[in-house]
Parts: C-alpha cells; sequence; structure tokens
C-alpha cells in the first residue's frame, strides 16, 4: 500500500505543536500538501521539520476563530496547493479551571470563539469547495470533556460538546454529498496545553501516575491522536462520517472507580 494521502491536499490548524504538528508531519510523510496554521510563529518550525523530511508544506499565521481569516486561510489552500481534500480544524485553548463563581464572560466566549466558533468556520467554508469536487474529509478536534463531566473547565467543556454536536449536525446537512465530517476526542495527552499538569506531576514525582484511571493505564501521545486523523483523512475511513471517536486509553469507556489491587 503506497502513502494513504498521496496526492491529497490538506490544512491542519493548531499546528504549531501538540496534536496538530504531529498531524501536519504525519499527512506530509503520507503524501499530503500542507497548509500548516497556527497563530503562533512555531508553525514555522512545524513546516521546517516538515521540509527536513522530504515533504511538501507551507506555513501561515491564522486565528482560528477570526471568519475573514479562516476564509482566506480556505481560499490559499484552494490556489497554492490546488484544491482542498482534508480540513483537519484542531487548534483550540484550555480557557483554565475557573469555576462557574469566578469565570468571566469574556474568558467563557473567547473559549467558545476559539474552539467551536473555529471548527464552524472550517467547515462552513471548506465544505463548499468539498462538495463541488464530490470529495473531501474535514475532522474536529473534541475532546472526552464534550462527553461527560470533569475532564475539563466549563467553557472547555460546554466547547467540546459542541463541537461533538457539530459535527453531527453539518455531516448531516452534507449528506450525500460525498464530504465526511467527524470529531476525535483525546483523552489526557501531554501537549503544549496539558503541560502544567504534568510539569507539576513530574515536580511531585506523581508521574506514574497520570492517566492511572485510563484502561490501558497511562496517559497518551499527540502521535497518537494524528494516526486517527490520518485515518479519518485517508479513503480507509469512506464509510466514517457524523461520528465522535474517543482515543483515550478506555478512559470514557468507565464511571469513576477506586482502583483494587490484591
Amino acid at each position: 500500500m503506497g502513502p494513504r494521502l498521496q496526492g491529497k491536499s490538506a490544512i491542519v490548524t493548531g499546528a504549531g505543536s501538540g496534536i496538530g504538528r504531529a498531524s501536519a508531519k504525519l499527512f506530509a510523510a503520507e503524501g499530503a500538501r500542507v497548509l500548516a496554521c497556527d497563530v503562533s510563529e512555531a508553525v514555522e518550525e512545524t513546516v521546517a521539520q516538515i521540509r527536513a523530511a522530504s515533504g511538501i508544506a507551507i506555513a501561515a499565521r491564522v486565528d482560528a476563530g477570526n471568519e475573514e481569516q479562516v476564509k482566506a486561510l480556505i481560499d490559499r489552500a484552494v490556489t497554492e496547493l490546488g484544491g482542498l481534500d482534508v480540513v483537519f480544524a484542531n487548534a483550540g485553548i484550555s480557557g483554565g479551571l475557573s469555576t462557574l463563581a469566578t469565570i468571566t464572560l469574556e474568558q467563557f466566549q473567547e473559549v467558545l470563539r476559539v474552539n467551536l466558533l473555529g471548527p464552524f468556520l472550517a467547515i462552513r467554508y471548506a465544505s463548499p469547495h468539498m462538495v463541488k469536487q464530490g470529495r473531501g474529509s474535514i475532522i474536529c478536534t473534541a475532546s472526552v470533556a464534550g462527553l461527560r463531566a470533569n475532564a475539563g473547565g466549563i467553557p472547555y467543556s460546554a466547547s467540546k460538546a459542541g463541537v461533538v454536536s457539530l459535527v453531527q449536525t453539518t455531516a448531516n446537512e452534507l449528506r450525500a454529498t460525498g464530504v465526511r465530517v467527524n470529531a476525535i476526542c483525546p483523552g489526557l495527552i501531554e501537549t503544549g496545553m496539558t503541560r502544567p499538569l504534568f510539569e507539576y506531576a513530574r515536580a511531585r514525582g506523581s508521574e506514574s501516575r497520570i492517566g492511572q484511571l485510563c484502561s490501558l493505564g497511562r496517559y497518551g501521545h499527540p502521535e497518537e491522536i494524528a494516526a486517527t486523523a490520518l485515518f479519518l483523512a485517508s479513503d480507509e475511513a469512506s464509510y466514517v462520517t457524523g461520528q465522535a471517536i474517543a482515543v483515550d486509553g478506555g478512559l470514557s469507556s468507565s464511571h469513576p472507580f477506586v482502583q483494587r489491587r490484591g
């Protein structure tokens, strides 16, 4: 079997680090021409790594929650990459762990703007190009926090639950067009967003306990999410749409429990 994305063009948002960087690199390694974008200049390093591995990529500094910038990004992909086959709307922010009493309206709105409005804009502006060509895959990063409580802060969890609903409703609106829309729900993954938690655990000497509630007994890595994104982007997932796939080491498969040993 040859490269799984050979000849395809892909956009990856939030490609400056973590899941986005891992996915952009994997897409390119599998033959895609990649437009990697991020609000951070770190996206330039992602593209440098892709090119060093003989992949094809260009960088763009984009705010994923800004309508004009997203529209321009989609147009740029169509023009400079020769089309658009895959969009991975991955960019997101955590919003912290403020309580119901302390979260401000502005903080809540900003999390929704990036995490939920961002995927909406990607779908809104990418889908007409894909419908016209009769094929395309749009992937959005949701979270296990959008499936059940206690895996993230209030605005973050609400935004990710919104992403799950967004892919279900848009996949159905795009029925019979050849355009697929799906979400990935990562569990506890070591990324820039979760780095403070990991650093705190390592400072306390409790790193081995990170991910202990997962069925696999460990935390995940960006490359493991990227592998699922690659599947959804590829023709191998030609019969998969409207789904929110948990990639979480089994975390969301269980109610909270106390591990019994002996």
